[in-house]
């Protein structure tokens, strides 16, 4: 069960407390994936595991933090791209162990592209719009001034119609009056 964070500041620093263990995790992992020849030493292969097992502890303490709802989506989906990183460190890891770095390149490509989507995830995180500010209610939001509108619309209308009908001009004049007298009453 996730405990709760409460407001954004705190999940800011529960988030930043995750992303301050995990940025030297992902440094060493990408020198790792940018330098492939790297995995045929013979330490290679527990060094990746000892990495994995950082993915995996970060992605427990993701699990761990309960976002506020307007950053829910990007919190998913660092959690995700924490899951797939430490899914493909354990295959690069079992590879490099099996075959060294020839063994890996067929894995490189997505698992560099995978610890990419890890940092994607956090700024996207770290940009997360905030909520948007609850509409204000007025007073006056009553059916009053709609109603008004509308009654000034309709024999604005009917008067303006019956003035060009009837060739009689103030009657047409009133009619339009009317009709933009309803705007001033009423605007949304």
């Amino acid at each position: 069960m996730a405990p709760k964070t409460g407001t954004g500041e705190r999940y800011a620093v529960e988030m930043g407390g995750l992303w301050s263990g995990l940025a030297g995790t992902l440094a060493r992992l990408e020198l790792v994936a940018s330098e492939p020849a790297r995995l045929d030493e013979v330490t290679a292969a527990h060094a990746l595991r000892r990495l994995q097992y950082a993915l995996h502890l970060a992605a427990e303490h993701a699990y761990g933090i309960v976002p506020p709802p307007a950053s829910a989506s990007a919190h998913a989906e660092l959690a995700d791209a924490l899951a797939c990183a430490r899914e493909l460190t354990a295959e690069v890891a079992e590879a490099a162990e099996l075959w060294g770095a020839e063994g890996v390149q067929v894995l490189l490509h997505e698992w560099r592209g995978s610890l990419f989507r890890v940092r994607l995830a956090r700024m996207r995180l770290a940009s997360a719009p905030p909520p948007p500010p609850p509409p204000e209610r007025r007073d006056d939001d009553r059916f009053g001034p709609p109603l008004l509108a509308f009654a000034l619309s309709l024999v604005g209308a009917l008067a303006f119609v019956a003035g060009a009908t009837l060739s009689l001009w103030p009657l047409w004049v009133a009619g339009v009056l009317a009709v933009a007298g309803s705007i001033f009453v009423y605007r949304p």
